[in-house]
């Protein structure tokens, strides 16, 4: 699904190319992307300016990233841009979390109403908010028939963009039961949380840095309070060693939302999900690209002199410093570990 019909593109003046064809471009051009390129091998000669996912540790990071200094590309990474105060300039995180909210609701919805056995169907994108709240409500009037009360749901990352966006899903679907977590709760104490399992929904907001004490884990799963019926891990790290909700192990999609956890022997009747869909923002393409368009333009402007430009020069730090940390091997010999690409 396009949100963005091909002439609303030829109306601003843009000039359409056949698909793939970026790799035929010249070595000069710039080339702006949003998520991450096909799983290839080939050489990057290339100025990038993307999502890469290669920074963090994240399983492959080295084969993405090795594929930059190979071809004496360069990588200019969206998500590690930064204004002059280290606040991000540009992120998806508002409408992720509005989504991911949005689809554990429904969830939370599906399992009282069709049974433990039968996982969420598939979801497509929306046209624009108002079907998605309108989805969601009636989702959530089903299931409080159903159990008699609304879902509880805790939010951690809650004054983040991300948290906010999920926070903002749950005020707009009528949930009255919001239990909001930054920084100050998860300081205060030590995970796992017992919180999290007395809730009925936790939607996982952070930004992962570091390695930290995991929210929750398979030993907790077996608490005779255990409410908590859905995970929505808008984080979605995964493949990243210090994933602090080690219940699960793999990404879901859209066609497919949902992955049952594996629950102890101990564990109660309930049923438990996860949602770890890394694209959540695209359930509402229009809305989240025109509020990341908007936020990113002013960078995207200086692209024309980015060697002077502060956001782009430290992204291009930033890229030669973690070129650095590549494994032998994982760049040829004649290749160097530089960003000099002007």
């Amino acid at each position: 699904m396009f949100i963005f019909n091909d002439s609303e593109y030829e109306g601003t003046g843009a000039t359409l190319v056949p698909t793939g064809s970026w790799t035929q471009a010249p070595s000069e051009h710039i080339i702006i992307g949003l998520k991450e390129l096909p799983e290839e091998d080939f050489p990057l000669k290339h100025i990038h300016v993307q999502f890469a996912h290669c920074y963090k540790g994240q399983g492959g990071w080295e084969k993405v990233l090795g594929r930059f200094p190979r071809g004496k590309g360069t990588l200019l990474d969206l998500e590690f841009l930064e204004d002059e105060n280290g606040r991000r300039v540009a992120a998806f995180g508002y409408h992720a979390g509005f989504a991911g909210a949005a689809l554990a609701l429904m969830t939370w919805s599906w399992q009282l109403t069709h049974g433990k056995d039968e996982p969420l169907p598939g979801v497509t994108p929306y046209e624009n908010e108002g079907l998605l709240i309108k989805d969601v409500k009636e989702a959530v009037e089903s299931g409080r028939a159903k159990a008699g009360h609304l879902p509880r749901v805790l939010v951690i990352g809650a004054l983040g963009r991300c948290g906010r966006g999920a926070v903002d899903l749950c005020v707009k679907a009528g949930l009255e039961d919001i239990i909001k977590w930054d920084l100050p709760e998860t300081s205060a104490k030590s995970g796992p949380y017992q919180e999290i399992v007395e809730s009925d929904v936790f939607v996982n907001c952070i930004y992962l840095s570091a390695k930290i004490p995991p929210f929750i884990e398979p030993n907790s799963l077996s608490s005779p309070d255990r409410r908590l019926s859905v995970v929505c891990d808008v984080s979605c790290d995964t493949t990243n060693p210090h994933n602090p909700i080690p219940i699960y192990d793999i990404n879901t999609t859209f066609s497919s939302p949902t992955v049952p956890v594996k629950l102890p022997a101990q564990a109660n009747d309930l049923p438990l999900s996860v949602i770890s869909i890394d694209h959540l923002p695209s359930l509402l393409p229009r809305e989240a690209s025109e509020a990341f368009s908007s936020a990113l333009l002013p960078s995207l402007l200086q692209l024309n002199d980015w060697k002077h430009a502060r956001v782009w020069q430290q992204a291009e730090n930033l890229f030669t410093e973690k070129c650095n940390t590549l494994p032998e091997g994982a760049v040829d010999g004649e290749a160097e570990l530089v960003a000099n690409q002007s």
